[in-house]
C-alpha cells in the first residue's frame, strides 16, 4: 500500500474545481496524521487554497503569456521533494511536468494516450456523472488504500477566514449602509461560461422581488469584467453593486458574513456551499453540467433546473430553446423566502 509523506494534489482549472477538492486534504490527514499535503494551483485560485486549515503549502503553477511553462514548473516541484502526487485535473503537459520532475508515486487518469506518465491509474469516466465531483476525488485516495465514506452530511472543507480579511468586509458593508439586522443575500449572476446561464433579466427580476417585498439586503458580487451585468441588476433598485470591488479574500469573507448565495453553476456556489451557507442554483439539464456531479455538495440548497421536458440535452438544444428562461422567478422568490422566514424564526415580513 502507497503512503504518502509529502503529497502534492494538482488543481489548476477553476475556482469550483479546487473547492472540490480542498476536502481530500484533511481525509489524508485524518489516515496519514504525519503527512505533509500540498496543493498546485493556478495565481488567481491560490487564496482559496491558503484558506484550507489542512494545506501544509500551496505552490503557484509557473505560467508565462498564460501557458504553462514545462522546464520552469519542473524546477519548481523538484525543490519540494515530493513523494506522491495526485494530479485531478489532468493534461499532457501536467503529467509531463510531474514525471519529469521526478515524484516517485504519480496518481492519474488511466483514460488519456498519455497515462503511461501516470504509475497508478485511475479507471472512472466522470462524462457520464454517475456522481458527484467531490466524489470523483475523494476517490483518488483508493490508491493509499483509503476509502472515505462522504456525503452532504459529514464533508469538511476546512475554510477559514482570516480576521483581518473579515473586518476589512465588515467595513465594506458599513460605508454601503448594509443594516447588519437583516439577513444579507448575495446575488452572483455571471460565471465561467461553463454551463448555460439563468438570463440577466430573470435575475433582475428576483432582485426586485427580494428589494420590494422582503427586509434584507442584496449584495451583487462579480468580477470586474462583469460590471455591466451586474450594473444591470443593480440598476435604481436598492441592490449594492460590488463587482470588481473584492478580490479572491474579500469574496471569501462576504460569502462567510452572508446568510446566502445565489448563483449559476459556477465557483461562488461552491465556496458558499463550503462555508455552509444556503444556497441557491440554477442548472441546464445537460450531462456535462449535471447538479447531481456539479451542484452545491451542501444539504443547505435547492437547484432549479428548466421546466421543460427534455432528454439527451446538449448546450446547442438548451441556448436554441432558451430552456434556462422557463425557471420562474417568482417560485425562487419563494423558495427564498421559506428559507429566511425559517432560519431568522419568521421575523421577516413581505
Amino acid at each position: 500500500m502507497l503512503e504518502p509523506k509529502n503529497l502534492l494534489i494538482v488543481r489548476t482549472d477553476r475556482i469550483g474545481d479546487l473547492v472540490l477538492t480542498l476536502p481530500l486534504a484533511e481525509i489524508v490527514k485524518k489516515h496519514f496524521p504525519g503527512a505533509s499535503v500540498s496543493f498546485l494551483v493556478r495565481q488567481y485560485t491560490k487564496d482559496i487554497a491558503m484558506s484550507n486549515s489542512c494545506t501544509d503549502r500551496v505552490v503557484v503553477l509557473d505560467e508565462k503569456n498564460k501557458k504553462t511553462t514545462l522546464w520552469g514548473n519542473v524546477k519548481l516541484l523538484r525543490q519540494y521533494a515530493f513523494d506522491s502526487c495526485i494530479v485531478v485535473y489532468p493534461t499532457f503537459r501536467l503529467a509531463l511536468i510531474v514525471f519529469l520532475a521526478g515524484i516517485k508515486h504519480r496518481i492519474g487518469t488511466g483514460y488519456r494516450w498519455y497515462s503511461f506518465l501516470f504509475n497508478h491509474k485511475t479507471f472512472e469516466h466522470r462524462k457520464n456523472a454517475e456522481r458527484h465531483e467531490l466524489e470523483y476525488n475523494v476517490n483518488l485516495l483508493r490508491h493509499f488504500g483509503v476509502s472515505e465514506p462522504v456525503s452532504k452530511k459529514n464533508i469538511s472543507f476546512g475554510l477559514n477566514i482570516n480576521l483581518q480579511d473579515g473586518q476589512k468586509i465588515e467595513q465594506l458593508l458599513s460605508e454601503n449602509d448594509v443594516n447588519f439586522k437583516y439577513p444579507v443575500i448575495i446575488i452572483h449572476p455571471g460565471s465561467g461560461g461553463s454551463a448555460v446561464d439563468w438570463p440577466v433579466l430573470r435575475f433582475k427580476e428576483l432582485v426586485e422581488k427580494l428589494v420590494r417585498n422582503l427586509e434584507c439586503s442584496v449584495l451583487i458580487t462579480g468580477s470586474e469584467s462583469e460590471g455591466g451585468i451586474c450594473s444591470r441588476l443593480s440598476d435604481d433598485n436598492g441592490a449594492i453593486n460590488l463587482a470588481g470591488k473584492l478580490d479572491m479574500k474579500g469574496l471569501i469573507a462576504l460569502i462567510g458574513r452572508a446568510d446566502m448565495l445565489i448563483a449559476n453553476s459556477t465557483g461562488p456556489i461552491h465556496l458558499a456551499a463550503a462555508l455552509g451557507k444556503d444556497v441557491v442554483g440554477f442548472y441546464p439539464k445537460i450531462t456535462a453540467c449535471s447538479p447531481v456531479r456539479w451542484g452545491p455538495y451542501t444539504e443547505k440548497s435547492k437547484v432549479f433546473s428548466p421546466a421543460l421536458n427534455c432528454t439527451n440535452c446538449t448546450r446547442e438544444q438548451c441556448e436554441k430553446l432558451n430552456c434556462m428562461d422557463s425557471i420562474n422567478p417568482h417560485t425562487v422568490f419563494e423558495y427564498i423566502k421559506s428559507v429566511l422566514n425559517r432560519v431568522h424564526n419568521g421575523e421577516l415580513h413581505d
